[in-house]
């Protein structure tokens, strides 16, 4: 027995097994990516009506907390909670306020960890797509067969141009909202230390 043709023909169906899988993860990744794009939107609508602040009059607006519209809904929140956990308890600890902020700001860059993989993986799916095809299309060539090669050929083309697409937009979505959630960070940041300032005093 031949080892050597053994291990191509192994290596060769577990490559061709996958092109199908990796068609279904594209068309997937494509809907996750719709469905992802109402709720980058809407974030960007609630950042476009957010009322404009100077720097020095934001520890009033965070200290008074009456004029809300200048923050986004995620550092309201997290205000909110902030206010609930330091009047819950008469003897709040800076371990429970420091729980608090870091779980948020955890659960922030998790929310992150979606968009930094499709930035990854949908170019790579896209890749291993325009590969399988043409390994089966350069077979096809050899032994003459115009219409197979073709079909395996446009295969191939439109996964490479559906993974880098996806890939694009992924990575426009992460920037964009990587600076407001570094932004919210702050801003979280910063009511923490007035808010529990103010309780300590």
């Amino acid at each position: 027995m031949d080892i050597g043709a053994l291990l191509k023909t192994f290596i060769y169906l577990i490559a061709s097994s996958l092109l199908y899988p990796v068609l279904f993860l594209l068309v997937v990744l494509t809907l996750l990516i719709l469905i992802y794009s109402g709720s980058f939107f809407a974030e960007w609508l609630e950042r476009v009506r957010l009322k404009n602040y100077a720097s020095e009059d934001l520890l009033d607006i965070i200290k008074k907390g009456k004029d809300i519209s200048v923050l986004s809904h995620r550092v309201n929140n997290y205000i909110n909670n902030l206010k609930t956990v330091i009047a819950g308890s008469n003897q709040t600890s800076e371990i429970e306020i420091e729980n608090l902020i870091q779980e948020n700001i955890l659960k922030i860059w998790k929310s992150m960890d979606r968009l930094r993989m499709l930035v990854r993986i949908a170019p790579a799916l896209g890749l291993i797509g325009t590969l399988i095809p043409m390994g089966t299309g350069l077979a096809a060539l050899g032994q003459g067969d115009m219409t197979k090669l073709s079909s395996d050929l446009v295969i191939a083309f439109t996964t490479t141009v559906v993974g880098l697409t996806l890939g694009i937009i992924s990575f426009f979505f992460y920037t964009v909202k990587r600076r407001w959630v570094e932004e919210d960070i702050k801003n979280m940041e910063l009511a923490t230390e007035l808010l529990t300032g103010e309780f300590v005093e």
